[in-house]
């Protein structure tokens, strides 16, 4: 019997007939097992399940009890097992950085409006939330299986890896330059500080500073809303 997840361990795995399937896609090498549940009312999605499996290779098995072991919801039919992995993000391209980022969900739903806007790279600055929660990978609907990410114990030796000609874009309430007004020169960085305190004054000195206008009436915008709308603003 699996246990529930830890951030310790070797392991994650996806909670869902759709994860699972992405999982068996476009991250199969990594893949353990699945568990598919006995009764299931997503018969399409299970076939697809077996027949990635045999087409990789993948163990595939009904078992009731680790899925109800693992999964809080009853609605749960499928279980996909994998290896973590590392992989690295490519320094040509565009990078969302965040900063210190805390909440699961969050960073889950970050990684699914990068999917959604083609943004590919993530770099994820310690301390940080696991990518490989299965709460993170459930929030990303599978994102996180299109994703480039690599963790950096701080900023600076994230941006010492970068080439000279890369631009920084940090987002801050103090800024003065309006999104709306930038055109941001590949390659580049959007760089986004933690759910709750946003980013130190140091990083005044490391780029053009960006806001994101809004109203008086909320004194921030949540921070999976201020990187969507980023995305959205320069992918047009």
């Amino acid at each position: 019997m699996i246990k529930t997840y830890k951030k310790e361990y070797d392991y994650s795995y996806t909670l869902g007939v759709f994860l699972t399937i992405e999982l068996l896609k476009f991250k199969y090498e990594y893949a353990t097992m699945v568990a598919i549940f006995s009764k299931t009312k997503d018969s399409d999605g299970i076939e697809i399940i077996k027949e990635l499996c045999k087409e990789h290779h993948i163990k595939c098995e009904i078992n009731d009890k680790q899925i109800n072991n693992l999964s809080p919801k009853s609605n749960c039919y499928a279980v996909g097992f994998f290896k973590k992995y590392n992989c690295k993000i490519n320094n040509k391209n565009k990078h969302i950085v965040l900063v210190n980022p805390s909440d699961s969900g969050n960073l889950g739903t970050i990684m699914r409006s990068m999917a959604g806007f083609t943004a590919t790279d993530l770099a994820i600055i310690k301390p940080a939330v696991d990518i490989f929660d299965p709460k993170t990978i459930r929030a990303s609907m599978g994102a996180i299986f299109h994703i480039n990410f690599e963790y950096f114990d701080t900023f600076e030796k994230y941006k010492k890896l970068q080439p000279e000609n890369r631009n920084f874009y940090p987002f801050m309430l103090s800024a003065s330059k309006p999104l709306q007004d930038l055109k941001p020169q590949m390659p580049y960085s959007f760089i986004f500080g933690n759910e709750s305190s946003g980013l130190t004054d140091n990083f005044k000195t490391v780029g053009q500073c960006v806001i994101i206008p809004h109203s008086t009436i909320i004194d921030s915008l949540n921070l999976q809303t201020a990187v969507a709308i980023a995305l959205y603003s320069t992918s047009l």
